[in-house]
């Protein structure tokens, strides 16, 4: 395999990537690096005065940049249908699901549809926005979804039987949760479309700790506040939080089903593929999240 450098991205001429979360954080940084390809990117995002500063600020970078924005409220389900519909695109390359929510120090609360809002922006949001897209990722040559997942997600504990997290409700935990879903779903979801004998792959990657401090200064994210030492052993910030998701999305040696994270220790340093083991490998825990997202949305991702 050849190696993979960062800075030195392949040409993405004449494809369109997707990006949800697209304005802000890992999102933005995805949608920079990726714009630099060549590529046509398209912010996801509910607001679009957010959505235009985020463009501006990449074509500070990339003059040429090829840029859109999606108006997308992944906590409202029922908009997703629509909002794909104005798309405008015959089809779609990859889209990133990355856009997420952590409500720290906030009592829970619920969506117009009664869902908790963690877990129906970060994982149910994206199962019904995924099964909407599926015909454009079809449409392309070799569509990708790329799920991104999280660190804490791996050690979580999901109870099948409160997906809500109607009892004792923890932010936090709450939020680990959610991206312990989604990475399942991301996983079922690949064994799902190789069985159907699709073209589109399915791929996790995750972060690592991307901090605000370790960040890159860009007019929608602050300046670092300079105390980098001792995080920056260990952690990086959220441009090279970014780098698993492009990986994902755009190395032709990428295969369905594999996850990519940081290389050192998984928390920091440039993309490799990961084992998939622990809960993430429960091919039956993954099954029972499919069929519980399917319960409450509705919809079924594959056809």
């Amino acid at each position: 395999m050849t190696h993979w450098d960062v800075h030195h991205l392949p040409r993405a001429d004449g494809k369109t990537f997707l990006v949800t979360g697209g304005n802000a954080g890992i999102g933005y940084f995805a949608a920079e690096q990726l714009a630099g390809t060549g590529a046509t990117v398209l912010l996801g995002s509910r607001d679009a005065a957010k959505a235009d500063a985020a463009m501006a600020s990449i074509r500070s970078l990339v003059p040429d940049a090829k840029l859109g924005h999606l108006r997308l409220d992944l906590s409202d389900l029922p908009s997703l249908e629509s909002a794909v519909d104005g798309l405008g695109v015959e089809r779609l390359d990859a889209v990133v699901c990355n856009a997420g929510v952590l409500l720290e120090d906030q009592p829970r609360r619920e969506t117009a549809e009664g869902h908790e809002l963690t877990f129906a922006t970060n994982h149910l949001g994206h199962f019904v926005l995924v099964h909407h897209l599926m015909p454009l990722l079809e449409a392309a040559d070799a569509g990708r979804v790329v799920t991104t997942g999280s660190f804490v997600g791996k050690s979580a504990e999901l109870d099948l039987d409160d997906l809500q997290n109607k009892r004792e409700y923890q932010p936090k935990r709450t939020y680990a949760r959610s991206k312990l879903a989604q990475m399942l779903f991301a996983f079922e979801l690949d064994r799902r479309l190789r069985a159907a004998g699709s073209t589109v792959l399915s791929v996790v990657d995750h972060p690592g700790g991307a901090l605000d401090s370790l960040t890159p200064s860009r007019p929608v994210h602050p300046a670092p506040d300079g105390r980098k030492f001792p995080a920056g052993l260990l952690l990086h910030g959220k441009e090279a939080g970014a780098w698993p998701a492009v990986r994902a999305a755009l190395d032709p040696a990428v295969r369905g089903g594999e996850m990519y994270g940081p290389r050192v220790f998984g928390l920091r340093g440039e993309p490799r593929r990961e084992p998939v083991r622990g809960k993430l490998a429960d091919t039956e825990l993954a099954a029972r999240v499919w069929a519980a997202s399917v319960g409450l949305t509705g919809v079924e991702v594959t056809r």
